[in-house]
């Protein structure tokens, strides 16, 4: 069985199986399996190849061997057997490690292993079936479902870890806030600040760095000013904090002002402080003063422009309109651009109405998302060119790409509630429609007309306004006026960039209702009172 496993994965897995030609019977094998890391590169070949039936054999050998202590052994299997939908087989091999003398470092190695490979779901039921747990072990809970973006997940363990009378550790608190950052909750944000105070859990630079971004992410970018200026200054991450947050609310001149500060205290700029400050000048259409940053990175500061650094400077041409000197920055590259550098050019071309150039952009584009054929899309319908916008969705079909869905959610009383475009799905949908509608009636009497030429489809312009006026954020802003007293600020998180039409509604409801309004999208914030916003109007 085994000869004939490994023979087929070594013809079907093409780089994973090479060099394991020898490994052609179990006599071969038991020689080369002497060392474990052979052994984990023919199981990864197995998973490959869907070959559950020689990854059996060698599960067997594993245990013989004794290698059942050996994690990325067992997440590996476990992994191989999901892959070749075995569940029972992966649930059995788990109980068959937990019947071992039992190792909380090997179970949380395990745990490790599977979160890195995105397995989430596997790590929770390994974590279930873990009789003992420390804090590494929670900890590698709540961090790996950060870094897999299940955010939500996250907090649930972190109240459960609470609840278990586990104290949280600096390593927690850390990857709690990074949740709270990502989701933009400040009421989490704020529990989750007291409860690092309460226990008495001391700043070092990484906590204080994660301070600083929760704070500025969840819109509350003076609080971050405060944890700065009361911070711990001799690590350059607590400046990179306070510069990107500052740069995604669109105050470039305190970003400079800042980064002006560090030069005073001797403080030396990394690349991830470059980013920071280029990007506040991309964000407000500071050209020149993001042209002599880009220049002092190397002649000043010895710093070589790497790939973000140069995709910033094309989004800044780009957002400016200055589309020939953003290709130029492009065509004069040391390294070959990636599919965001192009990105960018093709989203400036969306605006500026280059469809010959945003041709080309698609065209160096190997990986391409749903979001980029869009763009094209709606390049071509802005321009009435329904032919050519039609072909672009035509080939979205063909290839089975979907458009990624609007989403945008909002915090209160420290629930999330996330709504999608047209969303009629939660619980108080009447009392949010009847608010939305009220809402649209009074801005159309203060004069508002709805951007029907930025639904980029060839419809009635009734059907055109029908669809703007139900926008993920109009609906996750009637709910938030639904559910708060007057006056009281509003913040919403959207997945994607917000729109022209939902822009200038927001700014005049704004006005209309005497409330300060923020809204946090996949680029920036923009703080909309009295009827303008902090962006002016570039974004």
């Amino acid at each position: 069985m085994l000869r004939n496993g490994v023979k087929k994965l070594t013809l079907q897995t093409s780089s994973a199986a090479i060099g394991f030609t020898s490994l052609l019977s179990a006599p071969d094998f038991l020689h080369y399996s002497r060392d474990h890391c052979t052994v984990y590169k023919v199981l990864e070949a197995c998973r490959l190849s869907s070959d559950y039936k020689a990854a059996s054999a060698i599960h067997t050998r594993i245990f013989k061997l004794g290698y059942e202590t050996y994690p990325s052994l067992v997440a590996s299997l476990v992994l191989t057997y999901l892959q070749c939908d075995r569940l029972l087989l992966a649930r059995k091999l788990l109980d068959q490690v937990f019947r071992l003398d039992f190792n909380v470092l090997i179970v949380n190695l395990v745990i490790e292993h599977l979160m890195g490979l995105g397995e989430y779901g596997f790590a929770k039921k390994c974590f279930h079936k873990t009789p003992v747990r420390d804090v590494i072990t929670w900890n590698l809970m709540i961090g790996g479902y950060v870094r897999n973006s299940r955010f939500e997940e996250a907090l649930s363990f972190f109240r459960e870890m609470l609840d278990s009378n586990v104290e949280p550790d600096k390593f927690t608190i850390a990857s709690v806030m990074t949740g709270c950052a990502r989701l933009g909750a400040i009421n989490h944000a704020l529990w989750v600040h007291r409860l690092m105070t309460e226990k008495e859990i001391e700043l070092n630079p990484i906590l204080s760095s994660a301070l600083i971004d929760m704070y500025s992410k969840c819109g509350r970018i003076q609080t971050a000013k405060e944890v700065f200026n009361g911070a711990d200054h001799s690590d350059v991450s607590v400046w990179n904090a306070m510069i990107n947050g500052l740069a995604a609310h669109g105050l470039p001149f305190d970003a400079i002002a800042v980064f002006s500060k560090m030069e005073v205290e001797n403080i030396f700029p990394d690349s991830i402080t470059f980013i920071g400050i280029l990007t506040a000048c991309s964000h407000s259409g500071l050209v020149d003063v993001g042209r002599k940053y880009f220049n002092l990175m190397s002649s000043h500061y010895s710093i070589e422009p790497q790939m973000e650094h140069y995709g910033v400077m094309v989004d800044l041409f780009g957002r400016a309109g200055l589309l020939e000197e953003a290709y130029a920055v492009i065509d004069a590259m040391p390294v070959e651009p990636d599919v965001v550098i192009w990105r960018a050019l093709l989203s400036a071309c969306r605006i500026y109405q280059k469809p010959k150039l945003g041709e080309v952009a698609i065209a160096n584009m190997s990986r391409l998302k749903s979001g980029d054929y869009v763009l094209l899309s709606n390049m071509y319908c802005s321009m009435k060119r329904w032919e050519s916008a039609e072909g672009v969705r035509e080939l979205m079909k063909k290839k089975g790409i979907r458009k990624i869905r609007g989403r945008s959610w909002i915090e209160l009383g420290g629930v999330i509630h996330r709504f999608k475009a047209g969303d009629r799905s939660h619980p108080e949908t009447e009392g949010l429609y009847k608010v939305l509608d009220g809402l649209i009636q009074q801005t159309k009497l203060e004069g508002f007309l709805p951007q029907t030429d930025l639904v980029l489809m060839d419809i009635s312009e009734e059907e055109k306004e029908g669809n703007l006026n139900h926008h993920s954020e109009k609906l996750a802003l009637a709910y938030g006026i639904l559910k708060t007293s007057p006056g009281r600020e509003i913040m919403i998180s959207k997945n994607l960039r917000i729109c022209h039409d939902c822009h200038n509604w927001i700014k005049l409801v704004s006005k209309l209702l005497i409330r300060v309004i923020i809204v946090r999208d996949r680029i920036r914030f923009h703080r909309f009172e009295g009827g303008s916003c902090s962006c002016e109007d570039y974004w």
